[in-house]
């Protein structure tokens, strides 16, 4: 297979994906090592490609909002120890946290995919954190950040809104 082709494939793969496909899965599909695969992914990018990488794999941009009904931001500020209690609240109130945006002073907007849905989600985010010593993007702006997150409806969003105000996360 070419490069052209396998490009071409890869793109269906992440289209027509039922879940996140990891740069290794593709890898191995494509027989090819990761760093390819990553290479690739940034080709498909650069010609328009709506790729996104999250935690457990690439997605296709559009894959975003089609199961909400609903979409909102919501700002919360917190220090990292509270992550998961803040990402438990909106998964448990069946929300999907598609995303989390800063502001930094110097690079503007920096958004992070998420696509936390369940709370097996949310401890495997917290899992890889904890596990690389790696930094939340909200350490960059004093714990506050923005969550795009999907909802069934506008009255659940709502909810999750008053539950993270009494926790405390709200910014």
């Amino acid at each position: 297979m070419d490069t052209e082709a396998r490009r071409s494939s890869i793109a269906k793969t992440i289209k027509n994906a039922r879940a996140p496909i990891s740069a290794t899965a593709l890898a191995q599909k494509f027989s090819v090592s990761r760093q390819i695969i990553v290479g690739d992914i940034a080709l498909l990018r650069a010609e328009g490609a709506d790729i996104l990488a999250t935690p457990k794999g690439y997605i296709m941009g559009s894959n975003d909002s089609s199961d909400h009904q609903y979409i909102g931001t919501i700002a919360c500020q917190h220090d990292t120890i509270s992550m998961r209690d803040e990402l438990y609240i909106m998964v448990d109130h069946g929300a999907t946290v598609i995303d989390v945006t800063v502001e930094h002073t110097v690079y503007g907007q920096i958004t992070g995919q998420l696509d936390i849905q369940s709370r097996l989600d949310a401890d495997e985010f917290m899992e890889k954190v904890l596990e690389k010593d790696a930094k939340p993007l909200s350490d960059l702006t004093g714990g506050i950040h923005l969550h795009k997150i999907g909802c069934s409806d506008k009255i659940v969003f709502d909810k999750i809104q008053v539950a993270l105000r009494e926790a405390g996360f709200l910014a």
